[in-house]
Parts: structure tokens; sequence; C-alpha cells
């Protein structure tokens, strides 16, 4: 049975468990990443418009929380049909991507196997944002700027591919 949204109250615990899951899965990946930014990251050619290093953890953040809230209005709307368990395993697959993509291009150095994953994390964002869609289209829109974000991920591991053969 869905849950109609002039009847469904915040609560304020699987809120926070939507963001303590989110959340932690940035906080682990940076375990992979932060030690790298100094070291190895540092010795790769980048393109002109790589932002600054500063900005990742900030943009990470705000994007994880938003993913977060996302899922929170999903779950809210959650029914037993097999459209939201769809929702909930795509859901899963690009948090997996997302946290995987950290591993494979800082943990493992392996630049051209970052972008094969970055790529399926872009794929699983688009098929995200239109299963959200279907329990709330709020939902959907706050997963526009991950998209975006990601996006130009790609778009910079792409180049940094191309700027170290």
């Amino acid at each position: 049975m869905k849950t109609n949204i002039a009847n469904s109250k915040f609560q304020i615990i699987p809120f926070i468990i939507s963001l303590v899951i989110t959340l932690s899965i940035g906080v682990v990946a940076s375990l992979f990443t932060r030690p790298e930014i100094p070291g190895w990251y540092s010795t790769l050619k980048k393109p002109s418009f790589t932002p600054p290093n500063w900005l990742f953890p900030v943009a990470w953040t705000t994007l994880y929380i938003l993913i977060a809230t996302a899922a929170y209005m999903v779950w809210e709307r959650r029914e037993g049909s097999p459209t939201y368990k769809t929702t909930v395993i795509i859901y899963i697959i690009q948090l997996a991507l997302n946290f995987s993509w950290s591993i494979v291009f800082f943990g493992m150095h392996q630049i051209a196997g970052g972008l094969i994953v970055i790529i399926a994390l872009l794929v699983t964002i688009v098929l995200n944002i239109s299963w959200f869609g279907r329990f709330s289209k709020t939902a959907a829109w706050l997963l526009v700027p991950y998209l975006l974000w990601v996006s130009y991920a790609t778009l910079l591991n792409i180049s940094i591919v191309v700027l170290n053969m």
C-alpha cells in the first residue's frame, strides 16, 4: 500500500539511518582516497578544469546528504511491489559503484578501471533517478546534482586517462 504524502509524517530515525548509510560510504571511500591525494594523485597529469582538492569532500558530503534524503523520501512511499524492489536494487547497485570507484581509482591506482566504474555509475544514476521518480518526483530531482557532478567527474576521469597514457 502506497503512503499518501498528505498522510506521511517525517520520521527522524529512518532519515538518520539513511544519512548514516550514505555518509558512511563516503567516509570509508575517503580512507582509500585521502592518503593518495598528496602522493600518487599529485603526480598525475590533470586537465586545467580540475577543481581544487578541498572542493571534493564539500561536494561529496552535500551530494551524500541529497542522496540520503531522496532515498528516505522513496522509503516513505515503500510498498512490496516489484517496482519498489527493483528501485531498491538499483539504489544499492548505484551505492556500490559509487563506493567502488574510490577503491579502483585511488586504492588500486587504476585510472582506466576507474573510468569503467564511473561510466557504470553514471548509467545507474540515470536509472536511479528514473525509478525514484516513480515514487517521488522530488526524490528524483534531488539526484540531479549527483548526476551532474558524476558527469563532470567522468570528464575528469577521461581526461586523466588520456593525459597519463
